[in-house]
Formats: structure tokens, sequence, C-alpha cells
């Protein structure tokens, strides 16, 4: 079969013949700033209505909620959910060396905040794990024991307690008002966009570092010993040492309790994972446990015989609501500002995940304003910073929630618990709440198998997981934070700077366009150069992009321009010698053409024979002229 053969030919177009071309538009379809100040003044009932469903999302959603179609599903997964917030609440108020009741206002009043604010049908707000390391971080360096000994019987020195837990509330209240407030402030002037600065390798190296941190701060409750605290850089690792200096002091029976705890939560959490499809509902084991502990530890006498630390005392009832203390918020900063951004990138993160998954929007700004009023309006009821729950949100969505009123259901099964029934799990052992953080651990903990996957696909973000989870465990989570955030910066510059560069073949049989040096198969076309760069083009990059593009294409462009700068002055030197061989035949065709002539115009006829008259009276004397000026005239009267 003979190969056809195409021949195309047009103009080549610089960018001013191409505005010329295309008829570029100077026109401008955006309002001008006058305009739109002029628009967000007016008022009126549409725009009204408009302005309340996108602020309170909840009175456009609930009006339209459809019974028969959620409400079983929601009042299963609501129950679920509820029933995980009492041991995660509990367990999670210890990270954040809190008594475990504000775990559980912590996990009731902002729920029901962002139920009215939120655009996310199937996060479950509450205590999560590396929110709450964060803030114990805080309450412990700002409240330390060491601030709160006195003097008690027999001259001993003892820690008060309770003076010390009070201005640790004050501490977390503060900080979670705060970190609520610059939620607030970045939604309203819709700067919902800053997560992206946070890619997908930082969150997950800097959540796998912080479950290493939780993990650390558990074990003392495991073993029953008391190390020393620390804080800065490489606190970790004093921590861990001093953890292992005093294992010879190890408390058997918590050490029992804790196994023992930790392998009917492993076991049936495995069960649940392996009949997940199978089970109408997993296994509250947690809860179970919980139960089961403090029943045994009561009418065992454990704590008495065994002297095994306990909750202690929860008390019923719900607490007034008590503004901040401002005076706080100079200690916190930096770290109020952390907790916001850590709390909303873990937040919008898992939000969109289950809106792809379910085929709806989530606003990111109006995210950070729901996640800000929970934040605030709980720090004012003694609650601490929240965030979405990896755990528990997969078990509101698998379990058939399809909307926020599961976690409406759920705050209210927290509710009759504080209400009713908190005050029962006095006796509950720490130990075996440290065993439910450890369990919830698992899922960050699997993340270090993004290692071998970022090997294979991308090298860079590799590097931004690896010094990430490094900095996060070497200089603690606020050192960590701010570090890996600059080298995470650093790299988009870089990849700015350096480029993949390459030339484009043709893979015969498709319209597929390569690169020439990893596929054997893709062939350049003769007498075309496909050039193609990974990033746009400016000014940190532009000598760059012009040297990789003589270099890959073989062309000097120096000596195209100076061969060009050769032609253009060769060309200008043959206009200028025909502009003047022009001029010169002119003037000869002038000389010999005679005075007069019916091609020449009327408009040179007057010059034409002014200058003959000169040239006649410079010859001639002047009696001469004077006869043949006579003569002229004679001749001009028969002309005319």
């Amino acid at each position: 079969m003979k190969e056809k053969e195409y021949f195309v030919q047009r103009e080549v177009l610089d960018e001013i013949r191409l505005d010329e071309v295309a008829q570029k538009g100077t026109w401008s379809v955006k309002p001008t700033l006058g305009e739109r100040v002029k628009e967000s003044l007016r008022c009126s009932g549409p725009r009204l209505k408009h302005i309340l469903l996108s602020w309170i999302p909840v009175l456009g959603w609930l009006p339209r909620y459809s019974f028969r179609e959620n409400a079983i599903g929601d009042l299963i997964s609501g129950c679920s959910v509820g029933i995980m917030h009492l041991p995660q609440g509990m367990a999670y108020a210890l990270l954040a060396s809190l008594r475990p009741v504000f775990g559980l206002y912590t996990s009731l009043y902002p729920v029901l905040v962002y139920f009215i604010f939120g655009t996310s049908r199937h996060i479950s707000i509450g205590t999560f794990a590396v929110i709450s390391i964060m803030i114990g971080s805080v309450t412990e360096r700002l409240a330390p024991d060491s601030n709160f000994i006195v003097n008690g019987t027999n001259g001993t020195e003892i820690v008060n307690l309770d003076e010390r837990d009070a201005y640790r509330v004050q501490i977390a209240c503060s900080l979670t008002v705060l970190a609520g407030i610059f939620q607030i402030l970045l939604g309203v002037v819709r700067f919902g966009f800053v997560v992206t600065y946070l890619s997908e390798p930082l969150v997950r190296g800097y959540t796998t570092g912080s479950a290493c941190h939780v993990c650390v701060s558990q074990l003392k409750y495991l073993f029953g010993v008391a190390p020393s605290r620390f804080t800065g850089p490489l606190s970790l690792i004093y921590t861990l040492v001093d953890l292992c200096k005093l294992l010879p002091q190890t408390k058997l029976p918590e050490l029992v309790v804790s196994l023992v705890a930790l392998s009917v939560l492993i076991v049936v959490k495995e069960v649940n994972a392996c009949y997940r499809q199978k089970l109408p509902l997993p296994i509250p084991i947690e809860l179970i446990v919980i139960i089961a502990a403090t029943i045994i530890t009561h009418f065992c006498g454990l704590t008495d015989k065994y002297y095994i630390d306990v909750v202690g005392e929860i008390p019923s009832g719900l607490k007034a609501p008590r503004a901040p203390d401002a005076t706080l918020f100079s200690k916190v900063l930096g770290d109020a500002f952390a907790v916001a951004i850590v709390g909303y990138a873990i937040n919008i993160s898992l939000g969109k995940t289950f809106a792809l998954k379910h085929g709806y929007k989530v606003d990111s700004n109006q995210e950070l304003v729901a996640l800000g009023l929970s934040n605030t309006v709980g720090g004012f009821f003694q609650c601490y910073s929240v965030t979405s729950s990896l755990s528990r949100s997969l078990v509101q969505e698998s379990t058939g929630g399809k909307t926020q009123v599961a976690g409406l259901i759920s705050s209210i099964i927290v509710l009759i618990t504080v209400l009713k029934i908190g005050s029962l799990f006095e006796d509950l052992p720490k130990a075996v709440l440290s065993t439910i953080v450890f369990v919830n651990l698992k899922g960050m903990f699997k993340q270090f198998m993004d290692v071998p996957s970022l090997w294979k696909t991308n090298k860079v973000d590799l590097l931004v997981w690896l010094v990430t989870f490094t900095s996060t465990i070497l200089l603690n989570l606020d050192l960590g934070l701010a570090v890996s955030i600059g080298f995470s910066m650093l790299t988009v510059i870089f990849r700015t700077q350096l480029p993949h560069y390459s030339i484009l073949g043709n893979v015969p049989g498709t319209d597929l366009y390569l690169d020439t040096e990893k596929y054997k198969e893709a062939k350049e076309i003769p007498g075309i150069k496909i050039f193609r760069s990974s990033t746009t083009i400016y000014y940190t990059n532009a000598e760059m992009y012009l040297e990789v593009l003589q270099e890959k294409s073989g062309i000097e462009i120096g000596k195209l321009l100076t061969a060009k700068k050769k032609q253009q002055a060769k060309q200008k030197r043959k206009q200028e010698k025909e502009k003047k061989k022009a001029k010169k035949e002119e003037k000869k065709q002038l000389e010999t053409a005679g005075f007069f002539s019916e091609s020449i115009p009327k408009s040179r006829l007057f010059v034409t024979v002014h200058d003959a008259v000169l040239h006649i009276l410079n010859k001639l004397g002047q009696k001469d002229f004077m006869l043949v000026s006579q003569a002229f005239m004679n001749d001009c009267s028969l002309h005319s």
C-alpha cells in the first residue's frame, strides 16, 4: 500500500499577529471592583436567602430530608458512632492531659455545631489522636506537675491534681477558641485554598509521626510507670529512653490488664474487618471492653488490692459555659495556628474523599467556618479542639449514614451518658483506655506502606514524606510541622527550577506522542521538533528553558539571531541602493523630457517651467532673455 504524503503550509504567527488573526478581545467579563461592592451591599429577598443557605447549610437540606430513604440508615449509623464516641472520647482526653469527662464534652457540643454549619454528610467530628496529642503537648508545657507541688503529710511533696487539671482545662479551652477564631477568619476571607499547600504526603507523614508520639505517650499507662516529662527537640527520644530505664519498675497488674484488653480488642477488630460485609453492625468491642473492665475492677477491688490507676471522678451533668482566659492567647498563638491548619487539613481531606465517592460537593471555605465555629463554641463549654476521625467516619458511612443527622443522634447518646451514666465509669482503668488508643492507631501506622509506594511513583513526594516524618519525630509536633511545610514549599520551587524537558515522537500506528529518550518506539517526525516542558515558563527558569531547547533540538538560537541580523542589514542596504537608483533615474528623466509634455501633471507644470526659465537666465544676457521670453509667451498662447 502506497503511503500518503501530506504537505501543510500556513503562516508562521508571532504573538502580535496571532492576536490580530484570532481577534483577541480587550473586554473583561469580570465585574469591576465598584460593581462587586455595589452588589455586595444590595439587599433583596433572593440574595438574603442565598446568604443564609450558604452560611447555614442545614436550612437547605434539612427541610428536604427524606425520612423514608435516610432515617433508618442515619439512626443505625448514629448509634454506632455514638457508642464509639464514648471510649474514644475518654481515651483521647488522656492524650490531651485532661480528665476523661472533657473528652465526652468534646464529643457532644462540637458535633451539634457541625450539624448546623457543616457541608460533609459522612465525616464524624470529635476527638482525634493527632489533635489530642498536640493539645496535650501544650497543656503539659504550660502546666507541668512541678508548678503544682504542695507539702503533704509527713513532710512529703505531692502534686495538687485538682488545681493542675483546672489550669490545664483553661489552657486547652483558650487554645481551642483561638484555633477556632483562626479558622473562622480564614473561611470568611475565602482562604480555604491554603490547605492545598499541605500536600497529601506531608499530611500522611505528619500524622504517622504524630502516631508515634501518641504511642510513646501511652506506654506509661500500659506499664504503670511515671517517666519524666521532656520538652523541645528530641523529647520523644528522651521519653523513650526514660521509659526503658523504668521498665524494671513495671506494675504487673496493670501490664496484665493492658495485655488482656489489647488482645481482645485486636482479635475482635480483625473479626469486624474480615466479616464487615456479613455483619449488620460492627461489634462495639471498645464499649464492651470498658464496661467489662469497669465491672471487674469495681467488684474485684483491683484498685485497693493492686493500686491500679483508674479514671476517677466523672461528674454528672453539664457545666455552664465559661469564657476562656484571654491572657493565655499570647502563649498559645503559634500552637493554635498549627492546630487550626492540621485539624482543617485532616477534615477537608476526609470530607472530599467521601464527597467524591458519593457524588456531592464539599465547600472548603464553609468547612473552615464550620470547624472554626465548632472549636470556638466548644471552647466556651470546656471542650478542646476537634477534627474528623477516620475510624468513626468509616463506621458512619459503612453502617448506612446518609446525612449529618447521624452525628446528631451520636451526640444524643453522648449527652445521655454525660447526664446519667458517666459516673459509672469511675473505676475504669486508664490502662484500658490506653489500649483503645493503641488499637485505633493501626490505620495511621499502615501509612508506613506509603514509603514503597512513593518510591515507585514519585521520589520527590517520598522525600517530603520522610522529611516530614523525621522532623515530626525529632523536633516535636510544632517545629516538625513548620520544618515540613518549609521543605514542601522548597520542593515546589525546585520543581519549577528543575523541570523535565523532552523531545516527543510519534508512536507508529497511534496518535500518541511520547518522550523519545524513554520510549524506543517513539520516533521523531522528519523536519519537525516537538519540545515539551513539565512546567510553565517564567523569569526564574526562562534561561534554563532556552539552554535546554537549544541542546535538545540541536538549533543554536544565537547563530540564527546573528544570521537574521546580517540578512536584515543586507536587505536594508539593498533597499537603500534601489532607492538611490530610483532617484537618479527620475532626475535624468526630468532633464531629458523637455519643458512641456502632456504626460507632466498640471501640478508640476509651473515647477518645470520655472526651473527652465532660471536655467535660460543663467545662460543668456538680459537682452537675449527678453527676446526668448517674448517668443515663449507667444508659444504659450498658441498651446492654450
